[in-house]
């Protein structure tokens, strides 16, 4: 029943788009996914290695950025004089780029970041992020700054033989981010599962006892933070091309803290967990929208995550995964048998 439950819930939402046709709701479940992405990739780096990065939306920012600029070319001066001319790029490449991009940042920032531990590294990683934002809010002639980067195409892949598709409906935009949600969770999933990824455990849980039996501290954290800042990037680019338009804005501090959100009340470590916290704090403004005013939904928001954070401090998807183990227990007990084995 456990291994059949992903494929019946993406059975679920791929028959979405078939009977949903509000614009606004497909909307919220679009800009809902591409979070969703982004929540999985936080949770690479604090749930499984237990490293709190709060400037994770520079990641996200620049996958959105590298991507939009790919895809609609730039025409800047660096220093002494030379130029750096870049034609406009098929649009998947896009994608492509701003996920390189976006890892290789994320190498570069951890092999600085991850000298240090605890406050300090979360300081570093807000550091970063501001950094990435002012550069992009002050170097006008390639970002535009506060004008925004406009008229940014809307993702289009091209497949042998048969040309290139454009997901401009809310419909094949949907499918689009369903398909990258799905891609990110079986890399990240194989990832935890290997011994790569119990070697990342091991460090969260005790790093002192894994160094002892020769865990390569730095070489597993860099390699969570390049996957989880690609993962990020990706998300970026779907942003951009979704909306069309990107600004500073992008690396606002709200997003970072979005992501948080999601992982900690869906259950950080679990694969679910930033599912189940996206699509729930992705829809309580939905919801609270048709009865609330926007002060009161701010207030619904935070309301309903302290409850969860106090009811279940662990996460919803841990909580559930606790109790069904518990009527499991209560309904198939050991055997007499098993038990007087089990005895001293």
């Amino acid at each position: 029943m456990t291994r059949l439950f992903p494929w019946v819930a993406l059975a679920v939402f791929a028959s979405i788009p078939l009977w949903l046709h509000d614009p606004y709701l497909l909307n919220a479940f679009i800009t809902t996914g591409i979070f969703i992405i982004a929540a999985m990739s936080l949770n690479l780096l604090l749930g499984y290695t237990g490293q709190l990065s709060l400037g994770h939306v520079a990641f996200f920012g620049i996958g959105a950025y590298t991507s939009a600029l790919t895809s609609l070319g730039f025409d800047v001066e660096l220093i002494g004089g030379l130029r750096v001319v870049h034609e406009p790029w098929p649009v998947w490449t896009g994608l492509v780029l701003g996920t390189l991009v976006a890892g290789l940042c994320g190498y570069i920032v951890g092999k600085l970041s991850f000298r240090v531990r605890g406050a300090y590294f979360v300081i570093v990683t807000i550091s970063f992020a501001e950094v990435v934002r002012l550069v992009a809010l002050n170097w006008v002639e390639l970002t535009q700054g506060p004008l925004a980067l406009t008229s940014i195409p809307p993702m289009t892949l091209g497949l042998p033989g048969l040309g290139y598709f454009d997901f401009y409906s809310k419909q094949s935009y949907f499918y689009l981010v369903l398909a990258i949600v799905v891609i990110s969770y079986v890399i990240i999933r194989r990832l935890v599962y290997s011994r790569v990824g119990r070697a990342m455990v091991a460090l969260k849980e005790n790093e002192s006892l894994a160094v002892s039996v020769g865990i390569d501290v730095t070489r597993y954290l860099v390699l969570a933070a390049v996957v989880s800042a690609g993962i990020a990037g990706a998300a970026g680019s779907l942003y951009a091309h979704y909306l069309k338009i990107i600004d500073p804005d992008v690396f606002l501090f709200l997003y970072t803290i979005t992501m948080v959100i999601m992982v900690i009340t869906g259950g950080k470590g679990t694969l679910a967990g930033p599912i189940v916290g996206g699509l729930i704090f992705g829809f309580i403004p939905v919801v609270a929208r048709s009865f609330a005013a926007p002060e009161v939904q701010w207030i619904l928001y935070g309301l309903f995550m302290i409850l969860i954070v106090f009811v279940l401090p662990q996460g919803i998807v841990p909580a559930v995964e606790n109790l069904f183990t518990a009527r499991s227990k209560a309904e198939f007990p050991a055997s007499p048998k098993a038990k007087i084995q089990d005895a001293p």
